[in-house]
């Protein structure tokens, strides 16, 4: 099931989309205030698809759009009363993928939501290359090529392995990781990512101190790049 978030402050809008939305199978979160949407901004960018107003209280969407493209490539469809050409040039300039004016077409809508959520190809990979460390996915093994070094991973080591490469380039919050990989049931604490970390740095990095590509990201979480970050 895809997820959608909704930044909207019309409410008659939010319930229209909202409810169509699900019947077409999507699961949708909303947004009416543009300052609550920029605080929950690390949660906002694990959706599959950002539809975002541009006129919101507190915070504007253009604003918002700019601070997302900084964190994230999430497709972000605007919706707004604002048409004009000059307001859509600069919304698409901010980063976002469509654009679509108020009073809008339903059905046009929800077929660009398809268009863009397919776009998002979800693909299996078996191997990651990590430096000079290949990670194999099904033989849980490592290899350095370098040193013919071969470590052999947990599941769970392989698990946080494949989430990193998921959202490789975006910040990723240690409570998003607890709750993907360990679920609401269980309790581990953030100490336990911390303590993977290390390990993988020790595995990957040539310089676990200065990391090229586990990142912390204080007070928040990890960034996994597989090339610098800008």
């Amino acid at each position: 099931m895809k997820n959608i978030c909704l930044i909207e402050d019309e409410e008659n809008i939010v319930e229209l989309v909202k409810l169509n939305l699900e019947i077409e199978g999507f699961k949708v979160k909303s947004f009416q205030n543009g300052m609550r949407a920029k605080e929950a901004i690390l949660e906002i960018i694990q959706f599959d698809l950002i539809i975002l107003d541009v006129m919101l209280p507190e915070y504007s969407g253009f604003d918002l759009c700019k601070d997302i493209r900084e964190l994230s490539d999430v497709p972000v469809l605007f919706l707004s009363a604002k048409g004009i050409a000059t307001d859509r040039i600069h919304g698409l300039k901010l980063g976002a993928n469509d654009y679509l004016a108020k009073p809008f077409d339903l059905e046009e809508l929800i077929l660009r939501i398809h268009n863009l959520v397919s776009s998002k190809i979800d693909v299996k990979i078996n191997s990651l290359q990590i430096g000079e460390v290949k990670v194999n996915f099904s033989s849980y093994e490592a290899k350095d090529s370098q040193s013919n070094t071969i470590h052999v991973f947990s599941k769970r080591e392989i698990e946080l392995l494949e989430l990193f490469n998921e959202y490789e380039g975006k910040v990723i919050s240690r409570d998003l990781i607890l709750d993907k990989l360990w679920g609401k049931d269980n309790f581990p604490t953030s100490r336990t990512i911390d303590n993977y970390i290390l390990t993988f740095r020790k595995i990957f990095e040539s310089n676990a101190r200065d990391p090229e590509f586990f990142h912390s990201v204080r007070g928040v979480g990890y960034r996994f790049t597989l090339h610098s970050p800008k």
